[in-house]
């Protein structure tokens, strides 16, 4: 049995960092805890989002829980399987004239080259064909 892969998205873990206890933690740690193994992950492209973030607006209280929550996880560089799959993400969305923002779609490229579920709150993401999604902001799964 092959462990799922979430790779988290910056809401999702700008949500852990703000409310550690809150339902995003709570569906995280049920994941971790489930009889099927999982490893949670993220990308290069959240982490530059939640640096910027933090740059931007100053926390030493989100800064001290971005450190733990990046020491918790692996954030994973795009590597040369990523493209192929921006540039198919991005063509098809332009066709269908609903794009998305270039981050994002490199957000969902980087899920499918990893064949990773892709963990946010981003309505968006569900236009992306073949990316598996879920939502942990809400209560209901």
């Amino acid at each position: 049995m092959s462990a799922e892969t979430y790779l988290l998205d910056t809401n999702v873990i700008s949500h852990l960092m703000a409310k550690p206890e809150g339902v995003v933690a709570q569906r995280y740690a049920a994941r971790l805890l489930a009889d099927q193994p999982c490893q949670m992950i993220t990308s290069v492209v959240v982490q530059c989002e939640l640096l910027f973030g933090l740059t931007k607006k100053p926390s030493p209280r989100l800064q001290a829980a971005y450190d733990i929550q990046m020491a918790s996880m692996s954030v994973l560089p795009l590597d040369d399987t990523v493209p192929a799959h921006y540039a198919t993400i991005r063509a098809h969305l332009e066709r269908q004239g609903t794009p998305i923002g270039p981050n994002d779609t490199l957000i969902a490229a980087h899920a499918l080259a990893l064949d990773a579920t892709l963990v946010s709150g981003d309505a968006e993401f569900a236009r992306v064909p073949g990316l598996r999604v879920e939502n942990w902001l809400t209560f209901a799964t």
